[in-house]
């Protein structure tokens, strides 16, 4: 009864119950109805709105990029879902700020429309190629590009670049609908856009300009040297942990009195730098803390190397001793001592400074944030696709290692906790759900390397020049052969206490 009547009470969130919105909860103070699309972004999960969406309301806020409002998009059938939960709450979005202090709540009202989703994706196509549309942004995970991970190429021989590059009026990729409107714009003499992606990728804009200009190559190579001359897409780091939602998150927004479909729960901290690289104009984001930067690389290195490294560090091991989230791992003894122990040893000395921050201290930084008890990040969704993860994270740290002469046996030993990770068995004999796109293989290569470890490196798709250096290659041969006889925690206290 007392359910019913709390649900009975909710305010279904709209432009029309905003001012009836307890005033502890911050609102929108600029009219929306004044709002112009300037931005059109694919993806719309719960990073994207705690972050790009969050940092534009802050100007609107202060009274600017009223003409630089968010169009989202996508083309996966989540999308479709995402659309209609947004559209039936004219695209407002409730963030709650969760402080070990204490939580905190927003309505955020950046975003004022969502393409249709549809094969082909010529609505998609024909708003992109609009002219008030000046920059086209994208969240689309890591693994999400398209990108030979061992040549950094274009996957070519992928199907769905294939069928792009032989039908790119009916693209199915958010790269070939990018390459047709911009087709569109040349033909109608509109001009470029800019390519902004806002995935964690070291150099994200060189990455999304190489699928995009190399796709278009496929069908059209003279768009392709169009594009790649007068299309910008710069560089930048994202930062903010944002945990998916679930139903721990829909309660905290009813306790607010608001019925929202889609909330967004996020730590106390953000960071972006970009690269300034805008073809077709930009808001003024150095207003709102955002850092404009030529030197992005060394932000984003820092922060991937360190955080997005870290937390593979983490969720694997959560994942085999059957810990659920990243702040009880860090409460974990064992693990958050490797953790420190892998970071201050081994991937701290291949980490350049920033300005203002120190590697070392970064990793305190992060340590904190990782704790914090009122953030339930899944190790789950953390671990999720750790093929990409782990190129992308750790694997260059490896490559650094290994050219400098430098420890590896604790990078080893994180790759070899991934290996168990995946044969699928937690240490309680329970089961680990398919948590990769490429579950069926990898969790097949991990049950033959239980006998043979090598066999692990053996797919050059993983770890190509990495598993012919012995010193990986025995490191981890070694640390995968003793967590299967003593158990993962066994193994980790061994090199926190030696180092080796």
């Amino acid at each position: 009864m007392i359910k019913a009547t709390l649900e009975k009470d909710l305010l279904k969130l709209s432009n029309t119950t905003l001012d009836k919105i307890s005033g502890n909860v911050k609102k929108p103070l600029y009219d929306r109805a004044r709002l112009k699309a300037g931005i059109v972004h694919i993806g719309l999960g719960n990073f994207h709105r705690a972050h790009q969406a969050w940092f534009l309301h802050q100007l609107m806020q202060e009274g600017e990029a009223m003409d630089w409002a968010i169009v989202g998009a996508g083309v996966r059938e989540f999308d479709s879902k995402q659309r209609q939960k947004l559209l039936a709450q004219d695209f407002l979005t409730t963030l709650i700020e969760l402080d070990p202090k204490g939580q905190s709540a927003e309505i955020i009202g950046s975003m004022i429309d969502y393409v249709p989703i549809a094969e082909g994706n010529a609505d998609l196509i024909a708003r992109m190629a609009q002219e008030d549309i000046r920059i086209v942004s994208l969240t689309v995970t890591e693994g999400g590009y398209y990108i030979d991970p061992l040549s950094s190429s274009l996957d070519a021989a992928h199907p769905d670049i294939q069928h792009d590059a032989k039908y790119p009026e009916t693209p199915k990729t958010v790269f070939g609908a990018m390459i047709a409107a911009l087709k569109l714009r040349r033909e109608a003499g509109v001009g470029p856009f800019t390519g902004q992606s806002c995935d964690n990728l070291q150099g994200n804009g060189a990455i999304l300009r190489r699928t995009i200009v190399s796709l278009a190559a496929l069908s059209d190579p003279d768009l392709a040297v169009w594009i790649d001359q007068k299309c910008s897409f710069p560089n930048s780091m994202v930062d903010c942990i944002v945990p998916a939602t679930g139903p721990l998150e829909c309660e905290l927004v009813r306790t607010l009195g608001i019925d929202d479909a889609v909330p967004v729960t996020h730590e106390n901290f953000r960071q972006w730098v970009i690269e300034d690289d805008f073809c077709a104009g930009r808001p003024n984001w150095e207003k709102v803390s955002v850092t404009m930067s030529s030197d992005v690389h060394t932000f984003e290195s820092m922060k991937i190397q360190i955080l997005n490294a870290g937390h593979q560090i983490l969720a694997n091991l959560g994942e085999i001793i059957g810990l659920n989230t990243i702040d009880q791992c860090m409460q974990h003894d064992e693990i958050s001592s490797f953790f420190e122990q892998v970071q201050r040893r081994e991937i701290v000395p291949h980490v350049a400074a920033v300005p203002g921050m120190q590697p070392q201290d970064y990793v305190g930084l992060v340590a904190s944030r990782f704790a914090n008890p009122k953030i339930k990040d899944t190790v789950r969704r953390v671990a999720f696709d750790g093929a990409a993860r782990h190129s992308g994270f750790l694997h260059p740290t490896i490559r650094a290692a290994l050219s400098c002469d430098t420890a590896v046996a604790g990078l080893a030993l994180v790759e070899a906790i991934w290996a168990r990770m995946c044969y699928g068995i937690r240490e309680d004999g329970s089961t680990i759900a398919a948590n990769d796109p490429n579950w069926s293989f990898l969790s097949a290569l991990a049950k033959r390397a239980k006998e043979s470890p090598s066999l692990w490196l053996s797919d050059t798709n993983l770890y190509g020049d990495i598993a012919e250096d012995p010193r990986f290659h025995d490191a981890f041969c070694t640390k995968l052969t003793h967590i299967w006889k003593h158990g993962a925690c066994s193994t980790i206290k061994d090199y926190c206490s030696s180092g080796f």
